[in-house]
């Protein structure tokens, strides 16, 4: 274990928030990679920390380091139809196919925007016979073609299970028909540029240098573990929805390493989990959407209420999966947006905000008007309760916010 006095480590906090400090450099003294913690309060910083490193280039995780953000991208996606929502550019009770004609067909017909980016389309993943493996789901055209031709898994709206990746086909596509910009220029324009984020989907070249790569630490479930887990519990591990489930996740955990080898892959705009950022760029997006940071707010007090609001069986799993919703891991949507769980407590009920995998985590809580950003290159894999890194620095926020 790495002593927390030697650890490289730097970075500010406000009077009042040292406990924040000391608890989260004693949780990546633990740690053999690094982490940022950002924190805003009601539009003022008043958490930004760095510790730890960056092994394979050999050198500190350091405050300017950026990393793949996994699905914590999928919130900046899902502010980007919100945005456009409030503009009324969009209805989210409309259907899909208003905006994007080709898919309404296979049974899509009348599936809403709201079903879509509340994880209830019933398009969970690619089928096998789409062949969509690990380098083409970075291929955005060809993700389109995909989710054009295929038909539901369950009935739309009949509970819902978490989209890994075509969710952002859906709210990517969505925003580039109604908008005429890819959903990466959308963020970079509406986004990174009125708040100055260092936050892509679809890292410049000249940015590279700053990436830490990253790297598992922990036992990751393999795919005969997922189908003893399903099977043990009595779901039918050769149906169509299961199949679906086990070709999506390998060709995502083959995506999550490609990320790291291939230059292509993070120059795509997969927009369900390729972005590239920083702990800084999550804080200060979620804090400007609960308010106003700098003069910039990217949503009015009614949007983002709207957008954080528990979606009807949100948190009920396809009947064929309803028995993996009996225990801590089981997930609860708002429209785009993950909301607390014993897995991702935030703090509390009133947040929301989006984890990704390996333990990146931004999120909101406007009770209390504290928005957080943790960015990380180990990769941590708590299907059971919170990421352990972040238990020690949560307990501290939620003390001095008292």
């Amino acid at each position: 274990m790495i002593d927390a006095k030697t650890i490289p480590a730097g970075g500010t906090v406000a009077p009042g928030f040292e406990a924040v400090r000391d608890a989260f450099i004693e949780a990546q003294a633990k740690d053999r990679g690094g982490a940022q913690l950002c924190v805003y309060r009601h539009g003022r910083q008043v958490v930004d920390l760095w510790a730890g490193y960056d092994p394979e280039n050999d050198r500190p995780y350091g405050e300017d380091t950026i990393g793949v953000l996994m699905s914590c991208t999928k919130g900046l996606v899902a502010a980007c139809v919100h945005m456009l929502a409030e503009r009324g550019l969009i209805d989210l009770d409309a259907p899909m196919a208003r905006y994007w004609p080709q898919f309404g067909q296979a049974g899509k017909e009348r599936v809403t925007v709201r079903q879509a980016i509340a994880h209830q389309a019933g398009l969970m993943g690619f089928e096998p016979e789409a062949r969509m493996g690990p380098a083409e789901i970075f291929d955005f055209e060809r993700s389109v073609a995909a989710i054009e031709a295929m038909a539901p898994l369950w009935p739309p709206g009949e509970g819902a299970m978490y989209h890994f990746v075509t969710f952002g086909v859906l709210a990517g596509e969505l925003v580039r028909r109604v908008d005429g910009r890819t959903v990466g220029r959308f963020i970079a324009e509406e986004i990174a540029g009125p708040l100055g984020l260092d936050v892509w989907i679809g890292l410049p070249e000249a940015e590279e240098p700053r990436r830490a790569p990253h790297f598992n630490d922990g036992p990751q479930l393999t795919l005969d573990q997922w189908r003893a887990l399903l099977a043990g519990v009595g779901i039918d591990v050769e149906s169509r929805l299961s199949r679906t489930f086990f070709d999506t996740i390998t060709a995502v955990d083959g995506a999550i390493a490609l990320i790291n080898t291939s230059r292509a892959a993070r120059a795509a705009e997969m927009p369900a989990g390729n972005g590239v950022g920083n702990a800084r760029a999550l804080a200060r997006f979620y804090a400007a959407l609960i308010g106003e940071v700098d003069g910039v707010r990217l949503l009015g007090d009614a949007a983002m209420e709207q957008a954080r609001q528990p979606q009807a069986d949100s948190a009920r799993p396809p009947a064929e999966f309803a028995r993996l919703a009996q225990g801590p891991a089981s997930q609860s949507f708002g429209l785009g947006f993950e909301l607390a769980s014993p897995v991702r407590p935030m703090l509390g009920p009133t947040s929301f905000g989006h984890s990704g995998a390996g333990g990146r985590l931004g999120y909101a809580d406007p009770a209390s008007g504290v928005a957080v950003g943790y960015a990380c290159n180990t990769m941590l894999n708590s299907p059971a309760g919170p990421d352990p890194r972040w238990i020690g620095w949560t307990a501290a926020l939620t003390e001095a916010l008292k």
